[in-house]
């Protein structure tokens, strides 16, 4: 069997009440989490307060500590 360089993602296991910043893409910025299903998870804008509903689409890349939330641009 080849041994090959593999990279392994891992869904997050978000928790409601977290304070989540996604870094990039379309969903980019700060957010609420609001609620978790089995496939979804719902998510609240801190500054509009808008809420959206996605199919899981995030994975864990790091954590940081002392961090301001939501961040001013």
């Amino acid at each position: 069997m080849d041994q090959n360089r593999v990279t392994v993602f891992k869904p997050y296991p978000f928790e409601v009440g977290q304070k989540i910043h996604i870094d990039g893409g379309p969903r980019g910025g700060d957010w609420e989490v609001i609620g978790i299903s089995e496939r979804k998870v719902k998510l609240r804008c801190p500054v509009s307060f808008r809420e959206f509903e996605w199919i899981r689409f995030c994975y864990f890349v790091e954590e940081q500590k002392d961090r301001e939330w939501p961040q001013k641009d």
